[in-house]
């Protein structure tokens, strides 16, 4: 009989390894929304205030004979700003909520400000309210009060959105409330901004598609009205639809928009360099605002923009991600609407510089001059960073993370080792 061959030893357990998670896994970890929604929106503001000090020295050194004054203003109303979206970033949902009707109120009886002396107009958009050392755009506040309290009510109403009188009252009679203050003061701008809040609020919210005809034909029959019978707007969107009649010489309303295009196409691939923009010794209005986009192009090239665009484009995907995974409709619906807000009125700016749509005054969101926008802007993306702090597994997954001063002092540690 052939004898039986010993079964072979078993080979020694490796020891144990962590493996390296893949960058799939990276993306789909609880706390990514947390992460790309503060790391796109630092690296934003950080452009902004380089660029805003870049496009508008020329004009700040002409106005008070130092280059740093609009850049010194902007710095200040980030530096107000970012307490603002800390705070709000650290406040839980619930909390949140029990704002939603005093920012409304409060907002809409600023801006009734703006009828009062206290009002300033600009450019043909009264809009503005005078302040001791300062001037506040009031429907910047109606933006961010209307995003909260749509998220509030058409949360609460969610079980009964699928009928007309619940899905409507109150969220669109409001609504059209507080866009008509502003649509009183000649801001048309602001007022399509507000337009895509209340639809994104009402999107996410689940409302049917047919639901949207009524808003949507009330729009149209008040914004035809007040675009044909104002020379100005008529007159910008004539300019857009045909510009070698109406504007011949190109020094009229085309003016702006030729030089931004100018400023883009004078850039190329990789821009002139940072602060060697031609546009802005005074051949383009607006440069350090509206059209400060196509100073970024001039300066830093086609990728440049396309930093800029892809910036925004992380803001979007984290905020679908906060829209999809919160297990909370008030979170739910307040991020579609401050998402529409930001992300619409950036494509917006965006297409005026590019010449897609007729120049209407909107600012690039956290990248464009001015003390209100960028405060309201940056508040309510502390709202979104909040409802990405609780989504799901995210508190406990940034609980277990050591802070980046503990993680200082272990890197010192071994490194003095």
């Amino acid at each position: 009989m052939a004898a039986t061959r010993p079964a072979p030893a078993a080979a020694p357990a490796a020891p144990a390894t962590v493996r390296p998670a893949s960058a799939l896994g990276q993306w789909n970890s609880a706390v990514t929304s947390y992460y790309v929604l503060a790391g796109a929106t630092a690296l934003l503001l950080v452009l902004g205030l380089v660029m805003v000090l870049s496009s508008s020295s020329v004009d700040s050194l002409a106005a008070s004979r130092s280059p740093y004054t609009q850049f010194l203003n902007q710095t200040k109303y980030a530096l107000i700003g970012l307490p603002v979206m800390l705070a709000l970033a650290k406040m839980p949902p619930r909390r949140l909520r029990t704002l939603a009707w005093p920012a409304l109120i409060g907002a809409v009886l600023f801006q009734g400000l703006v009828f009062t002396p206290l009002g300033a107009t600009e450019n043909g958009n009264t809009n503005w309210v005078r302040l001791p050392g300062f001037q506040a755009q009031p429907s910047e506040m109606i933006k961010f009060g209307l995003a909260l309290w749509l998220g509030a009510v058409l949360a609460r109403k969610l079980p009964l959105l699928h009928e007309w009188k619940h899905a409507l009252i109150p969220a669109v009679p409001v609504a059209a409330g507080a866009i008509g203050v502003v649509l009183l003061g000649g801001d048309l701008g602001t007022t399509m901004v507000l337009f895509l809040l209340v639809f994104g609020a009402l999107w996410v919210s689940g409302m049917k598609l047919r639901m949207f005809a009524v808003p949507a034909l009330a729009v149209g029959l008040v914004t035809a009205p007040l675009v044909m019978l104002n020379g100005n707007r008529s007159g910008r969107i004539s300019a857009w639809l045909h510009p070698q009649t109406v504007d011949q010489g190109g020094l009229g309303l085309t003016y702006q928009s030729k030089h931004g295009i100018w400023a883009l196409g004078t850039g190329g691939w990789g821009g002139l360099g940072l602060g060697e923009s031609r546009e802005k010794w005074g051949y383009l209005p607006e440069a350090h605002n509206d059209f400060v986009f196509a100073i970024i192009g001039e300066e830093l090239g086609l990728l440049g923009t396309l930093l800029v665009v892809a910036l925004f484009g992380l803001l979007a995907f984290a905020m679908v991600r906060v829209i999809r995974r919160h297990d909370d409709a008030f979170a739910q619906i307040t991020t579609g609407a401050i998402m529409l807000w930001i992300i619409g009125q950036a494509l917006i700016n965006i297409a005026v510089v590019l010449g897609l749509l007729p120049v209407m005054g909107v600012p690039l969101p956290l990248v464009s001059a001015g003390g209100s926008a960028l405060i309201m802007t940056m508040a309510a993306l502390g709202v979104v960073i909040g409802f990405a702090r609780s989504e799901p597994g995210a508190a406990e997954a940034l609980a277990a993370r050591p802070s980046v001063f503990r993680r200082s002092l272990a890197v010192l540690g071994r490194a003095r080792g």
